[in-house]
């Protein structure tokens, strides 16, 4: 499964038919998720995963292993298929959300909110102002859920039009210099509209006006909507909460469930 609209793919990331049967398996994938739990998860590779491709001289070729020591420097990752993705800070955010305890996404939401946050890159500015950083609605509602995580030649990227749904302009760089955490590595991380993620090639924020892929989309499950998944642009499943206290509202949960069907 993908998180762009949750499409099943094989191994190989070749893209398979359409088939009515993707919702009812997506509701496996979740269950069997929630069951299991993620002990048995392994680590992302840093360098060789999906579309994304090494820059490398021939020299360069001829040493290149499937080592996850291999070297990964951030210049010289690209995504071939979604160019504006900063790889080395999305490879680095699902490094911190795999390391994320249970205590850290089972406790009162606010301070798994804040986790998130952090595990994405991203400040807890909740005083701030809109437009200006403020990240208080991250993860907050149904459809702030995707982490982005773009490079810094695509941040001021305005859409065009092409997202249904969003405000024409739509600018967030500023609020993506203000925000991001510098740690991660080059470029920004923003918590953009996950709507339009259901179609296949994906239409919403991150991977239209962004050309970029998520790091992780958080999404709430069926039945009781008081479990979330985060998985990857690949549908990976990374990390679930359980989390406690004044959740957000049941009506943007289901919501939330609902825009990746």
């Amino acid at each position: 499964v993908t998180s762009r609209g949750f499409q099943m793919r094989q191994t190989s990331y070749l893209r398979l038919p359409s088939s009515p049967l993707y919702p009812s398996l997506w509701n496996t994938f979740l269950t069997v998720s929630y069951f299991l739990g993620t002990s048995g998860l392994s680590a992302v590779r840093p360098c060789y995963g999906s579309s994304i491709a090494r820059k490398m001289s021939t020299t360069d070729k001829d040493n290149v292993t499937d080592d996850a020591s291999a070297s990964c420097n951030e210049s010289d990752l690209v995504d071939e298929e979604y160019p504006g993705t900063a790889v080395v800070r999305m490879l680095a955010v699902r490094d911190r959300v795999l390391k994320l305890t249970d205590d850290q996404l089972n406790g009162p939401w606010e301070t798994v909110r804040r986790n998130i946050l952090w595990a994405g890159g991203l400040k807890d500015l909740s005083s701030s102002v809109p437009g200006q950083g403020y990240t208080g609605h991250s993860f907050n509602d149904w459809n702030h859920v995707d982490l982005t995580t773009m490079n810094d030649e695509v941040k001021e990227n305005e859409n065009d039009g092409k997202v249904k749904g969003i405000a024409l302009g739509n600018r967030l760089g500023p609020g993506v210099r203000i925000a991001s955490l510098p740690e991660l590595g080059p470029g920004g991380s923003w918590s953009t509209c996950a709507m339009g993620c259901n179609v296949d090639p994906p239409q919403d924020v991150a991977h239209l006006q962004f050309r970029s892929r998520i790091a992780y989309k958080l999404v709430w499950v069926p039945p009781a909507y008081e479990t979330f998944v985060l998985v990857d642009d690949d549908g990976k499943l990374l990390k679930k909460g359980n989390p406690t206290g004044v959740l957000p509202t049941m009506r943007d949960r289901k919501m939330n469930y609902k825009i990746v069907m």
